[in-house]
C-alpha cells in the first residue's frame, strides 16, 4: 500500500526489461501538479496548459507577462498547447478564453427547457493584443480543452491545429435524494442535465472540435 503520511518513507520495487529487480527507497510528499507551463521557442511563446484548475489562469496570466518581459514584447506570437488535456473547471475555461478575447459569447450551456440556458460571455481586454495565437488539439483534448478551442475558433481569433478533439460537451448534477434519516450522509444521483455549446450554436457532445489545419501526432 502506497498511501500514507507525508514525509513518511516507502520502499518500492522496480522491475526494467533487462534488469533484475531492484529497490528505491522515497519520501512520502504532497505533489502539486503544475496547470500552466511555458518556454519560448524561435521568439515565439509556448503555453502549455495541463489541466484546469483554480490556478489555471493565474498562472497563464503569468506566464504570458514572463514572455513578454524575456522577449522584450518583440514575440512574433503565441502557442497554447491543450493536448491531451482532459479539462477541469467551467469558470476557468471561461476566463483562459476571456485571456484572448475583446468581447463576444464564450460559451452557452443548454438544457432539455429552450428556455434553460445560460450563457458565458468575454470581458473587453486581449492579453496578447491580438496577437497570432495557435491552439493544438488531439483525440485528448476535453471538456474545457473544447471550450477554449471552440470559442477562440469561432471567433477567428486562433488557428486550431491538430486532430479533432474528444467531444466531452455534457453537464452534469448531482441531485441529493430526501434524507429519511437526518443523522446520516445525504446519497445522490449523478444526472447529466445540460450540454456546452460553442459561440456558433454547435453542440461539443459526441461531435469535437474540427481543427483548422489537421496535423497527425507522431509517436
Amino acid at each position: 500500500l502506497m498511501r500514507g503520511d507525508k514525509g513518511e518513507p516507502i520502499v518500492i520495487t522496480i522491475s526494467r526489461e533487462g534488469l533484475e529487480p531492484f529497490e528505491v527507497k522515497i519520501i512520502r510528499d504532497i505533489i502539486k501538479i503544475q496547470s500552466v507551463k511555458h518556454e519560448i521557442i524561435n521568439n515565439v511563446g509556448y503555453l502549455r496548459i495541463t489541466s484546469f484548475t483554480e490556478q489555471t489562469e493565474l498562472g497563464l496570466v503569468k506566464s504570458i507577462k514572463a514572455i513578454k518581459e524575456k522577449l522584450d514584447n518583440k514575440q512574433l506570437g503565441f502557442v497554447l498547447d491543450v493536448r491531451s488535456n482532459p479539462g477541469g473547471l467551467l469558470n476557468q475555461s471561461v476566463k483562459v478564453s476571456d485571456i484572448f478575447l475583446d468581447q463576444g459569447e464564450i460559451v452557452s450551456t443548454r438544457g432539455r427547457n429552450k428556455k434553460d440556458i445560460e450563457r458565458y460571455r468575454a470581458k473587453k481586454g486581449d492579453q496578447i493584443n491580438g496577437q497570432p495565437l495557435i491552439v493544438l488539439i488531439n483525440g485528448g483534448s476535453a471538456s474545457a480543452s473544447e471550450i477554449v478551442a471552440g470559442a477562440l475558433q469561432d471567433h477567428k481569433r486562433a488557428i486550431i491545429v491538430g486532430t479533432k478533439s474528444f467531444g466531452k460537451g455534457s453537464v452534469q448534477t448531482i441531485i441529493p435524494f430526501k434524507k429519511s434519516n437526518p443523522e446520516k450522509s445525504t446519497t445522490g444521483i449523478r444526472l447529466t442535465t445540460a450540454r456546452y455549446y460553442t459561440p456558433s450554436g454547435e453542440s461539443i457532445q459526441g461531435k469535437g472540435i474540427e481543427p483548422d489545419i489537421v496535423i497527425e501526432q507522431g509517436s
